[in-house]
C-alpha cells in the first residue's frame, strides 16, 4: 500500500516537474531552452552522490553485523547509482553540444562524475565473479569506500581547480536564479527524489528475491 502511494506521488510530481520545466520556468537569456536540462541534470547528479553515501552505509552495516541484508542495501544503491549518473552524464552531453560545441569535455567535474559511474560499474563486475555471498560482500565493499572518496572531491572540484564546467548557481557561492527557476528546480528535486525512493524500494525487494533464489539453487545442487 505504501509503495502504491509512493508510486502515485512520484507520477504526479514528475508530471508537475515536466510542466514547470517546459511551460512555467522562464527562458534563460544566454543559454536559451538548452538551460532547461539543468532542472533534471542537477537532481540526477545529486542522486549519484546519494547512491555513494547509501552504498557506504551498506558497507558499514555489513562489516558491523555481517548481515547480508546490508549487502543487498548497498547493491541496490550501486544499481541506482549507475542508472542516475549515466542519465546525468547523458543530459550533460545534450547540454554541452549546443552550448560548448563538443558532446564531451574532459573537465574536472565531468571526469570525476564519470569515474564515480565507473566505480559503480566495477562494483557489479566484481560481484559477478564472486559466487560466495560473504566473500562477494566483503570484496565489493571496497568500491563503496572508493565511491565515497570520489564524492567530496567531485563536488568541490569546481571550487578547487579551473574547470569548464559551469560554476555554482544554487549551491554555496552561486549567483542564484529567479524565483520561478528556483521553484522549478525544487519541484524537480522532489520528483527525482521520489522516483529514487520508489526505485530503491522496488530494487531492494527484487534483490531479496534474487538472494533467496540463489540460496535455493545452492541447496538443490548440494543434494544432487
Amino acid at each position: 500500500m505504501k509503495l502504491k502511494v509512493l508510486a502515485i506521488l512520484t507520477l504526479v510530481s514528475m508530471l508537475t516537474a515536466l510542466y514547470m520545466i517546459f511551460l512555467y520556468a522562464p527562458r534563460e537569456a544566454l543559454q536559451g531552452d538548452a538551460q532547461r536540462i539543468f532542472y533534471i541534470h542537477v537532481p540526477l547528479a545529486i542522486s549519484g552522490y546519494v547512491s555513494a553515501f547509501l552504498l557506504l552505509i551498506g558497507v558499514i552495516g555489513f562489516f558491523r553485523t555481517g548481515d547480508l541484508k546490508w549487502d543487498r542495501f548497498g547493491e541496490t544503491a550501486a544499481a541506482l547509482g549507475v542508472t542516475f549518473i549515466s542519465a546525468q552524464l547523458i543530459t550533460g552531453s545534450l547540454w554541452s553540444r549546443p552550448i560548448w560545441g563538443p558532446w564531451w569535455v574532459w573537465d574536472a567535474r565531468t571526469t570525476l562524475q564519470l569515474v564515480l559511474d565507473l566505480i559503480f560499474i566495477a562494483y557489479f563486475m566484481l560481484r559477478s565473479y564472486l559466487p560466495d555471498p560473504q566473500k562477494r560482500a566483503k570484496l565489493s565493499a571496497v568500491f563503496g569506500l572508493l565511491g565515497m572518496i570520489d564524492v567530496p572531491i567531485n563536488y568541490l572540484s569546481i571550487y578547487l581547480v579551473r574547470t569548464q564546467h559551469p560554476q555554482a548557481v544554487v549551491s554555496p557561492g552561486g549567483g542564484g536564479v529567479s524565483p520561478e527557476m528556483g521553484l522549478t528546480l525544487t519541484v524537480s528535486f522532489t520528483a527525482v527524489g521520489l522516483l529514487y525512493a520508489y526505485l530503491f524500494n522496488r530494487r531492494l525487494a527484487i534483490a531479496k528475491v534474487e538472494e533467496e533464489v540463489d540460496y535455493l539453487e545452492q541447496v538443490v545442487l548440494a543434494h544432487e
